[in-house]
C-alpha cells in the first residue's frame, strides 16, 4: 500500500494499490478517504483492505477514592528522602513526630500539588500537618466523600 497525507485540518489520504513497485502504482486508480482528525487508519498488506476508525481522547483524570488518595499520599512522603518510612503514619506530625522544618514542609506541599495536579494556596498549606490533613484536603478538593 502506498499513502500520502496532506497535512491540514482533515486528512486526506490517497491510497493506492501497488504490487510491483512505484510504477504500478501510476496506473492503479487511487481512492480518496476523508480522514478525521483523531482517526487510526489500520491497513491490511495482506487483503489489501484499510479501515480508518475514530479515536476518542477523555481528558478527565481518573477517578479517586479515598483509599487511593491514601495510598498515593503515603507513596509521596516515604519517597521524600528526608522522612522515616519506618516513622510514617496518617496520623504523625511533619515537625514534632517526623522532625520536617518550615522549608521541608513547604517541599512536601508542593509535591503534593505535583501528585495530585491542582496548587494548595498557602493559607491552605499552613493547616496541612499530617498526612490525614493532606488527605482529607484532596478528598475535599475533588468531592470525594466516603
Amino acid at each position: 500500500m502506498w499513502t500520502q497525507v496532506a497535512r491540514n485540518c482533515c486528512r486526506v489520504s490517497v491510497v493506492a494499490n501497488v504490487k510491483r513497485g512505484i510504477a504500478l502504482a501510476a496506473k492503479t486508480q487511487p481512492r480518496l478517504a476523508l480522514v478525521q482528525r483523531n482517526a487510526a487508519v489500520t491497513i491490511n498488506q495482506d487483503k489489501n483492505i484499510w479501515r480508518c476508525q475514530t479515536v476518542r481522547n477523555y481528558s478527565a483524570k481518573p477517578p479517586l477514592s479515598l483509599k487511593l488518595i491514601n495510598e498515593r499520599v503515603l507513596l509521596v512522603l516515604k519517597l521524600y528522602d528526608k522522612i522515616d518510612p519506618s516513622k510514617l503514619s496518617v496520623d504523625s506530625h511533619f515537625i514534632n513526630d517526623l522532625g520536617l522544618d518550615s522549608l521541608d514542609h513547604v517541599e512536601v506541599i508542593m509535591a503534593m500539588e505535583d501528585e495530585f495536579g491542582f496548587e494548595i494556596p498557602d493559607s491552605d498549606a499552613e493547616k496541612l500537618l499530617k498526612p490525614c490533613d493532606i488527605i482529607r484536603y484532596v478528598a475535599d478538593k475533588e468531592d470525594i466523600y466516603e
